[in-house]
């Protein structure tokens, strides 16, 4: 028996762009597309009662932001998450829905397989954010966030060093694969460190632990 199809909801203000993704997305045997959103309000209330896998989100739009409506969805404890679409990807509405709990996020202008996939993988669990963008991104905004003094948060005091030096890496962009090279281990290893610091930073993914990083001032913009 095959696997039950990816519950998605579409959410975008403009009506034609909706409609363009459901023509994209619908016609993909393995995602079933639940319902449309016109904007966060709306998202909110519709994830709350369809409990969609995965919330594709707008992140400009009236009433309430995507980056409001990421926040309600992740508060709410759903078991939905949320991939965000944007015109611009260094924008700090993007750092906002990662902050808030998004799992990653694409550029509206983004071929329809990268879409698809992407979707797929915010399914099975993962993040979707190019590293490098991501480290740019919060790169650029951590410094109006600098924490108030330089000792260790408390938040990481619970990994091991090379947790935390796996850490470091993540959040300057390197694929596991890089970080491997970095330390001279396997690439499995650095999957079983990136598994347990995820596990004890109570973060669902390695875009949140990135998230973390900076916040926290574990790494620094231009460190």
């Amino acid at each position: 028996m095959s696997e039950r199809p990816i519950r998605l909801l579409l959410v975008d203000d403009q009506q034609l762009l909706r409609a363009g993704f459901k023509m994209v997305l619908g016609a993909e045997p393995d995602i079933d597309i639940v319902g449309e959103a016109s904007d966060g309000v709306e998202a909110f209330e519709l994830t709350r009662r369809l409990v969609p896998d995965v919330v594709l989100m707008d992140i400009r739009m009236p009433r309430r932001d995507g980056v409001a409506a990421t926040s309600d969805i992740v508060e709410a404890s759903l078991k939905t998450r949320v991939l965000v679409l944007t015109t611009f990807d260094l924008d700090e509405y993007v750092v906002g829905a990662l902050r808030a709990g998004a799992a990653g996020f694409l550029t509206k202008d983004a071929p329809a397989a990268d879409l698809v996939e992407a979707i797929r993988t915010v399914h099975r669990g993962g993040a979707v954010v190019a590293p490098h963008i991501l480290s740019t991104l919060l790169g650029r905004f951590a410094e109006h966030h600098r924490p108030e003094n330089d000792g260790t948060p408390a938040v990481l005091e619970a990994l091991t060093a090379r947790e935390r030096e796996v850490l470091m890496l993540l959040a300057k962009g390197l694929t596991n694969a890089e970080i491997a090279d970095s330390l001279t281990v396997g690439e499995t290893t650095v999957k079983t460190h990136v598994g347990h610091l995820l596990t004890k930073l109570g973060v669902r993914d390695r875009v949140q632990a990135v998230v973390l990083a900076y916040e926290s001032g574990l790494v620094r913009p231009g460190q």
